[in-house]
This record gives structure tokens, C-alpha cells and sequence, in this order.
């Protein structure tokens, strides 16, 4: 049986938005020490001809992410807060480390 033919749950909104998050984090957090604008952040996740409110959802993630900290927003420019970058290092990057 083939992946295509599993009926897929729909994504509430929350859990939408979570994974919207989560992706925007590990964008940023894996270009650091470049700092993206919003459009780079949403043209690489979405595409270039993507519809409104496809881009929509990452402004808000950001958004939403900047108000609990996890990211810093100066003018256009995003780039990961210095917790998000420990916790990323201490939780992921850790294993990377040891090796």
C-alpha cells in the first residue's frame, strides 16, 4: 500500500501554525549566521509564486515567534535569539559534538 492512499487527518489551526513555527526555527536556526529577510524566509519556504496567504502564515509565525522570544526581528531582517540558539545547541547539536 502506498503513502498517497492513506487518508491524512486535517491539521487544526494550532497545529498548523505549530508546524509553520517549527519550520520557520529550523530555517533560521540552520542559516545562522546569515541573517534572512522576511521574503528570503518566505520565498524559501513557501516559493516565489506562492498565494498570499501562504506568506501570511509565515509572517505570523514570526511574528508569534518574536513575541516569545525565540526570534529577533530588526526591521525586514530575522535571526534567532540567543535562547533559541542554546537550546537548539543543547538539544540537538550536542550529539554532533561528540562524535
Amino acid at each position: 500500500m502506498q503513502d498517497d492512499d492513506i487518508p491524512r487527518r486535517a491539521l487544526a489551526p494550532h497545529e498548523e501554525d505549530d508546524r509553520d513555527q517549527e519550520g520557520i526555527m529550523a530555517l533560521v536556526i540552520a542559516e545562522h549566521p546569515i541573517q534572512l529577510t522576511l521574503s528570503e524566509l518566505a520565498r524559501q519556504m513557501v516559493g516565489v509564486e506562492a498565494a498570499f496567504g501562504e506568506s501570511d502564515r509565515i509572517e505570523r509565525g514570526v511574528r508569534e515567534l518574536v513575541g516569545t522570544g525565540l526570534l529577533h526581528r530588526c526591521g525586514d531582517t530575522i535571526r534567532p535569539s540567543r535562547a533559541a540558539l542554546r537550546f537548539n545547541h543543547l538539544f540537538f547539536d550536542r550529539d554532533s559534538e561528540e562524535s
